[in-house]
């Protein structure tokens, strides 16, 4: 009994930095249709922009609370801005075009994005691992018994998770920015038509999502403790198939489906081999896809022909 509460302990915190990517690619594809494959590497980019923050406030600031807030406010606006530039100069042009072209588009930045942080140009990290700043440092916060253990940075990451996904659910439900970005997700030529500035949506939904896979980034740092080059692939491609799992394009099926995918990983690795987590994760892709292609949350969309 205690093995299994501490792997669900474990998988809710994995599912929660699942479920902040997760909703970046619900979101673009609510809006557009498209799969931002780049998304994940902006996790990255956030991760890394967290790491020199930290590292530039020094061992004293960003262990304190303004210090780790400076940190995730850095990376998220940063990445905020890199959502927008990617949007405008890469996606936009490419709106009217078939969407073939805007995946391979999407793609191309992904590769662009992890291996152009490869580069050892002073300015660019390069391709070594670098250890995280311990901007939280893990203490035990509460003990259930029997070797069960709640460490003070997996309820820190649930919290910041939490109310971000919370602010985000405000945000699309209860706002006149929200009204329109579920407009512009539902056509958005006709939401054009009735007045509605679609590029600005569009452009405020990336930035969005991207300034969320920043805070995702950080997080996984603080758990990790290690980032590279390559990590946002990974992290990119698990909460991809937590947000078709939940039904891609619905907000809440994107965090379902990635708290399901994290506790499905943990419970993988702690009871089989940790070699499997990856591919109990496409397994279960692969079934949600043969059996129920829309997702969880998802409805099935009739087309005109």
């Amino acid at each position: 009994m205690s093995d299994f509460l501490q792997h669900l302990i474990n998988g809710l915190s994995a599912g929660t930095i699942y479920a902040l990517v997760a909703l970046g690619y619900t979101m673009v594809y609510g809006v557009l249709r498209l799969i931002n494959f780049a998304h994940g590497d902006v996790m990255m980019v956030g991760a890394y922009v967290g790491y020199a923050t930290a590292r530039a406030l020094g061992p004293e600031a960003q262990s304190k609370l303004w210090g780790v807030l400076g940190v995730f406010a850095a990376s998220m606006l940063a990445c905020a801005t890199l959502g927008f530039i990617i949007e405008r100069f890469a996606y936009r042009p490419l709106r009217e075009k078939p969407r073939l072209t805007a995946l391979i588009t999407a793609i191309g930045i992904s590769f662009a994005l992890s291996y152009g942080f490869q580069l050892d140009l002073g300015f660019l990290p390069g391709a070594s691992p670098r250890a995280f700043p311990e901007i939280i440092h893990p203490v035990e916060w509460l003990e259930l018994g029997d070797g069960v253990v709640v460490w003070n940075y997996q309820v820190i990451s649930l919290g910041i998770a939490i109310g971000l996904m919370w602010a985000l659910h405000t945000l699309v439900f209860r706002t006149r920015f929200g009204r329109a970005m579920r407009a512009v997700s539902f056509d958005h030529r006709v939401a054009g038509l009735m007045g509605i500035p679609t590029d600005r949506v569009i452009s405020v939904t990336f930035m969005i999502g991207s300034a969320l896979a920043a805070g995702a980034g950080v997080l996984y740092a603080i758990k990790d403790t290690a980032i590279q080059p390559l990590m946002g692939l990974y992290v990119g491609l698990k909460a991809f198939v937590a947000a078709v799992i939940g039904g891609i394009g619905n907000v809440p099926g994107a965090v379902v489906g990635a708290l399901l995918l994290g506790l499905v990983e943990e419970f993988v690795v702690g009871y089989t081999a940790s070699s499997w987590r990856d591919a109990v994760a496409f397994a279960i892709l692969i079934l949600i896809l043969l059996v129920r292609p829309e997702g969880l949350f998802g409805r099935v969309a009739a087309e005109k022909v």
